[in-house]
């Protein structure tokens, strides 16, 4: 059973799950070319995505976490098939079917999508974020992380994390009180600050996070793209180290693919 991410740069992954391929926050902006991130703040790309649109596999839907220029940018909107499945939040989904993406499904949080191919399964979950704190709610937009949990006959149930562009919270428990236990987490991180304000997960929240929800594998992701990020994979990989968190911690490079099974070399 084929359980593997390819790293195509931010947040941007192919996921390949069993027969089932999702790409996740679509960003292919090149390097040097600027992101609008709304209410006026703009972040430099510094890095190149490893794939471009049409260099992608034939997809089953794509998973976006919110409708940030570093997770769904013009050239997905202009490049990528408008007839594809998006599974989003409520408001990305409006302003996506407003561009043409007539599949474009707005989830209420916890509400659950089913694919199915012959007697195989891939659920997928909307799941709680939070990408700002307090009274900066209001100008950021709703965020999702999502669930994806692989069903297959004759064997155990695969599960796998998208967090989404969250903030730690205590009550990111839930997700695996309601889900169950995880077998990979992909974390975003980067630190990214507008205002002076953290609005993505550090070092030391990403490692709350593995903390508290104890996935066996943690694939980090969106920590080096833009200028905004200020909490390099450097600094995740000495937190895990330090503070002996209870995972395997899969690095990747743009480009690489790698298992999502902590049990594979």
């Amino acid at each position: 059973m084929e359980t593997t991410l390819e790293f195509v740069g931010t947040a941007t992954t192919v996921l390949r799950l069993g027969p089932f391929t999702l790409l996740t926050d679509p960003n292919f902006l090149h390097q040097g070319q600027r992101a609008y991130l709304g209410k006026g703040l703009f972040s430099k790309r510094v890095t190149e995505p490893a794939l471009q649109p049409h260099q992608l596999p034939v997809l089953d839907a794509v998973v976006l976490s919110h409708l940030h220029a570093d997770h769904f940018d013009r050239i997905a909107r202009d490049e990528l098939d408008h007839s594809l499945r998006v599974l989003t939040t409520h408001s990305a989904g409006r302003k996506l079917q407003q561009w043409g993406f007539s599949e474009a499904q707005g989830l209420d949080t916890w509400e659950r999508v089913l694919l199915t191919r012959g007697d195989q399964r891939l659920s997928i979950t909307s799941v709680p974020g939070q990408h700002a704190p307090g009274p900066m709610q209001k100008i950021f937009p709703p965020v999702m992380g999502t669930v994806l949990e692989l069903d297959q006959p004759g064997q155990d149930p695969f599960r796998v994390y998208i967090t989404g562009d969250t903030l730690y919270r205590p009550w990111l428990r839930a997700v695996t009180e309601r889900t169950g236990p995880l077998d990979a987490m992909v974390v975003h991180l980067g630190g990214t600050r507008a205002y002076g304000v953290l609005v993505t997960m550090d070092s030391g929240q990403g490692g709350d996070l593995v903390e508290l929800l104890r996935p066996a594998l943690t694939v980090p992701v969106h920590y080096d793209d833009y200028t905004v990020f200020r909490s390099p994979l450097s600094d995740f990989v000495q937190v895990c180290r330090e503070r002996q968190l209870p995972t395997r911690l899969q690095t990747v490079r743009r480009g690489e693919l790698v298992s999502l099974r902590p049990s594979d070399d």
